[in-house]
């Protein structure tokens, strides 16, 4: 029991970290609503991206204040290697505490010890209905956004409709979620100490710090901008590319005509 109550509060104390930590500088695009809720950008037009913090800047557009949602799905083509492949982009933002929305410090502390939430809830089913069957997939979040990712690559459901190719996650602990599909790659500047605080830190020690591909931004003590401004620069990480892998080669060309944003509702109303 006291070890319990002890885990219990180091993940409570890890969301409220995460709260504070969560804001991102973001970009709002003009869109347009659409008759299920989502919204979809008016932009018709493609663009490839090369580097991780690329797909971190887009990530990052979740944040919104809940106007749109910290869901985005954008179809492209992932070019690793000599491989080509049609996929679907997943990014989930991280801890924003917006009213009706099922970012807060609640489903911090579901997914941090791998618990069923309404934020894993409305990703499975918004996939599920949006994305044709036995397509591939990528996900990508930040924060609790990547907690959750983890969770999604390790749902049932999910595995048995479409296949996970990978999982990149910025400032994100490790999950013991179950086995996932495809490839995990988290990234973690050293001075953010959000990629530790999971009940992972307890039970898979070696693992949650070994598995965390980690570069110095500089940010010494100041915790905030590790967390939240570390993994948009290409100085510190624009040696990994669109998949999280150091001097990799991947590059996804998406169709920004086809990025549309989902709300993630809380249970809690």
């Amino acid at each position: 029991m006291k070890k319990l109550v002890k885990k219990l509060a180091v993940i409570f104390a890890a969301g409220a970290l995460l709260g504070a930590l969560a804001g991102c500088s973001n970009i709002l695009l003009d869109d347009e609503e659409t008759t299920d809720g989502s919204a979809r950008s008016a932009i018709s037009s493609t663009v490839t991206y090369t580097q991780s913090p690329e797909i971190f800047n887009l990530v990052c557009e979740g944040y919104n204040e809940g106007i749109k949602g910290p869901v985005i799905i954008t179809k492209g083509t992932l070019k690793s290697g000599w491989s080509l492949k049609t996929v679907y982009l997943i990014t989930l933002s991280g801890t924003d505490n917006v009213a009706k929305q099922s970012t807060g410090y609640v489903t911090d502390l579901l997914s941090g010890f791998c618990l069923n939430n309404a934020y894993l809830e409305n990703v499975v089913s918004i996939v599920n209905k949006n994305i044709p069957k036995n397509s591939n997939i990528i996900l990508a979040g930040h924060s609790l956004g990547g907690m959750i990712c983890q969770q999604v690559a390790a749902d049932d459901t999910i595995k048995a409709n479409y296949n996970v190719l990978n999982t990149v996650c910025f400032g994100s602990p490790l999950l013991a979620a179950g086995s996932r599909e495809g490839e995990t790659k988290r990234l973690g500047d050293t001075s953010d100490v959000v990629p530790y605080l999971s009940g992972s830190l307890f039970n898979n020690t070696a693992w949650a710090i070994a598995g965390l591909n980690r570069e110095n931004g500089g940010y010494g003590t100041d915790l905030l901008s590790a967390h939240t401004k570390s993994y948009g620069r290409t100085d510190v990480w624009g040696k990994y590319d669109v998949l999280g892998k150091k001097y990799g080669s991947a590059k996804i060309t998406l169709n920004l005509n086809t990025k549309t944003f989902y709300k993630s509702p809380s249970w809690l109303f």
